[in-house]
């Protein structure tokens, strides 16, 4: 394996899976639940691009 030089990178793993559940919780409360995945799976895959993008930049 090889090492990376500078800094540590970032995971974008959690945010996704914090968005699916929070999702999901969300679109229970308003009878959706299914359309609250696909939200949550849409702005947490969103957010790690964003993340991976920066970090990129970054190192």
């Amino acid at each position: 394996m090889e090492q990376q030089k500078g800094g540590a990178s970032r995971a974008g793993g959690a945010i996704v899976a914090f968005t699916i559940i929070a999702g999901a919780v969300i679109g229970n409360h308003f009878g959706q639940p299914s359309i609250g995945v696909l939200s949550g799976i849409g702005l947490g895959v969103a957010l790690a691009l964003a993340l991976f993008l920066v970090d990129r930049r970054r190192g």
